[in-house]
């Protein structure tokens, strides 16, 4: 038997590449807009963010600001759509940018440097009692995760661009020339999981592109786990 676990381990050992995050990654959304000019020091910051190894930052674009003559290449109106959810669950009435959404739990104005690192110390310290690991497998990624008690949560597999420049034509940044890090290209929930058992999940995830997986309370609610492969 032990020679069979020390089989099935190396499999999954070998699958490919280590997860490459800390033991307890935060993940700091932050909504942005090419169109918006108080986005650029927010996304200077999430530039910083993406350097570290307890942060998993991601930048997903609104469309909202797209009304004022410049159209956001990376905007998606469902990211606009989960902004709206979260302010709603926050139990604010309405969204702004940059606004940087810290663990699914907490919000705060992406420009402001000082009170983002304060989020993220406060809520990479306080432990969830889920944890989630993934590996490559081909174009495949395995994902296992474990819940020290039952509660209801949804997987997400989300994919980004790691780096892109933009030359910003119109709107309030017409002329400038800006660096986005982390931008969003997929989101999309993969599974509903009550921590009962066990979770272990293929998802097809081919390309180049890093892969996170985030475990997150039903609701849009505090996320619980998160991992990312680079």
């Amino acid at each position: 038997m032990s020679r069979l676990f020390a089989a099935l381990t190396g499999i999954w050992m070998a699958a490919a590449s280590v997860v490459m995050a800390g033991d307890n990654p935060v993940v700091v959304e932050l909504y942005t807009s090419q169109g918006c000019s108080s986005c650029p020091p927010a996304d200077e910051i999430l530039h910083k963010l993406a350097k570290r190894d307890d942060v998993i930052p991601l930048a997903l674009h609104v469309d909202y600001w797209d009304y004022i003559g410049w159209k956001d290449s990376f905007a998606d109106p469902a990211y606009t759509k989960r902004q709206h959810a979260y302010a709603r669950a926050l139990g604010e009435r309405s969204v702004y940018t940059p606004q940087m959404i810290i663990a699914g739990s907490d919000h705060v104005i992406g420009a402001k440097a000082m009170d983002v690192t304060d989020k993220i110390r406060i809520y990479g310290a306080q432990p969830t009692g889920v944890s989630v690991q993934m590996v490559r497998s081909g174009d495949n990624v395995i994902i296992k995760g474990t819940a020290q008690s039952r509660q209801k949560m949804v997987v997400h597999l989300v994919r980004y661009s790691p780096s892109n420049r933009v030359a910003i034509r119109r709107g309030e940044n017409a002329g400038r020339t800006l660096d986005y890090t982390n931008v969003v290209t997929e989101w999309k929930t993969v599974a509903k999981w009550d921590g009962r058992d066990a979770l272990s999940l293929t998802q097809k995830a081919s390309g180049s592109e890093p892969v996170v997986v985030i475990i997150q309370r039903e609701g849009l609610g505090p996320v619980m786990a998160a991992a990312q492969l680079k």
